[in-house]
């Protein structure tokens, strides 16, 4: 989303239920711990594909475990770990008389002056953990009350940024409002300020951290001063920082293991990898401008980038690019305007129509679908070629990003929609599964389960 994982409105309905196989490796360690956990902003792997089995088809009551209402605003993503659910939220909290305006509904004009408003709001930013088996709710910390410091755009939230887990701790960054470490028990272990920062146009914040041996990475892309930092999950403590010369940006980075190094990929105007034990910047890439929303795609040795088209008249007119890169590569990798490839790129497809939604890739080929129009589009991720670019009969507009189970392809639109498409060469819808609510969180994926976060509900949904 945005990492993430933003937004609001629409329907349930029904329809019955398939199972769906998944290709892993079975009896596989890394697999199975795979299965049994969504750690992060897209999985383990942070590539959006599913390690286990889980159905096709589903309703607002068939193949629905449980259902549960989740207080306050948050775009942020469910994270698994086992038995147990992670959510963040932020709640508005009534002050002395004015209780009346505690509902950020109240603030939903696009106006700048509306959204400063927001910050006068007195707010409590939870930490949630909840029983994957029944729903019931284990422990809730609130990590912090009070104003927000940085004003948010009408369909933004102040809890976009997705937790992650690592079985022994749980992490929430909650953008300027702080990043807080607690136990599996909910015991805070430390807490860290990273600074508060003007975002373009205040729109807000989006970026979720990684981790990595040990390690938390955050990208704080602002209008103020860029940088993306490393900070020891044990302790809270900053291991190195590098400052970034960008703007806004709301991507995620990506922990991209190839066969040569890991490298930590951060997207934005330039495209840049760092080696993630010293913040030494390894290449960067020109993305001909656009806006970094989706999150990088690591396949092995294969890592595709790319900014969403702006023609808006701004000064990051441009973009819409999307780029397949080899492993190996240093300085940069900037292709000319009239060139698509070089020694580090394999190639680059003009128009991929990548946005909000970060790409998914299943089956030989990479789904990006739009945010506006309701189209997905459909790229050979060896060659780059569109294979086709479609508008999803009934799609809304799509903000959360995909996975993929299996031979299927999962796109939940903002009406709370999921369209199911079969990978291949020929666009054909499967399945059709409604859910009655504004859905911009991506879903996580565990144990068989899909965890799906609506604007108020969180469900549980499997065999």
């Amino acid at each position: 989303m945005y990492g993430k994982s933003i937004r609001f409105s629409l329907l349930w309905l029904l329809i019955s239920v398939t199972p769906l196989a998944v290709a892993a490796d079975p009896g596989g360690a890394e697999d199975s711990a795979n299965a049994a956990n969504w750690p992060q902003f897209r999985g383990s792997d942070s590539d959006g594909v599913a390690a286990s089995s889980h159905p096709m088809r589903w309703s607002e009551t068939e193949n629905v475990d449980w259902s549960i209402d989740v207080d306050g605003e948050g775009w942020s993503c469910p994270v698994v770990w086992g038995d147990n659910v992670f959510l963040t939220t932020a709640v508005p909290i009534p002050t002395d008389g004015d209780a009346a305006n505690t509902d950020p509904q109240e603030y939903q004009s696009g106006s700048a002056g509306r959204r400063q408003e927001l910050t006068r709001l007195n707010y409590r930013w939870d930490v949630v953990c909840i029983d994957a088996n029944d729903g019931t709710e284990n422990w809730r910390q609130t990590a912090h009350t009070g104003h927000p410091t940085i004003p948010r755009h009408s369909s933004n939230t102040y809890a976009t940024e997705t937790p992650l887990t690592d079985g022994q701790r749980v992490y929430a960054y909650f953008g300027m409002t702080g990043l807080y470490c607690y136990d599996m028990q909910g015991r805070l272990q430390w807490s860290k300020n990273l600074g508060s920062y003007e975002m373009r146009a205040g729109w807000g914040t989006a970026s979720s951290p990684t981790l990595h041996d040990g390690k938390l990475f955050l990208q704080i892309d602002n209008d103020d001063q860029s940088f993306i930092v490393a900070i020891d999950a044990a302790t809270g403590n900053e291991i190195w920082r590098a400052d970034r010369d960008e703007k806004s940006n709301y991507s995620s980075p990506i922990i991209w293991q190839n066969s040569q190094r890991d490298e930590l990929i951060a997207g934005g105007s330039v495209c840049r990898s760092y080696d993630p034990m010293t913040g030494k910047l390894l290449w960067q890439l020109e993305m001909e401008k656009g806006r970094s929303s989706a999150t990088p795609l690591a396949v092995e040795d294969r890592l595709y980038v790319g900014t969403e088209l702006r023609n808006r008249g701004g000064d990051d007119d441009g973009g819409g690019y999307l780029f397949c890169i080899r492993p190996g590569g240093s300085g940069d990798l900037s292709t000319p305007p009239d060139q698509a490839t070089n020694p580090a790129v394999l190639w680059k497809q003009e128009r991929s129509g990548i946005q909000m939604a970060s790409p998914v890739l299943c089956q030989g080929y990479l789904y990006l679908p739009e945010r506006r129009s309701g189209m997905v589009h459909c790229l050979d991720a060896a060659t780059g070629e569109s294979v086709y670019s479609t508008r999803v009969p009934g799609a809304r507009a799509f903000w959360a990003s995909p996975w993929a189970s299996g031979e299927q392809v999962y796109c939940v639109d903002t009406s709370g929609t999921t369209h199911v498409i079969a990978a291949g060469p020929k666009f054909n819808v499967v399945a059709k599964n409604e859910i009655d609510e504004l859905t911009w969180s991506t879903p996580a994926i565990a144990n068989g389960a899909i965890y799906f976060r609506t604007a108020s509900k969180l469900y549980r949904i499997s065999n």
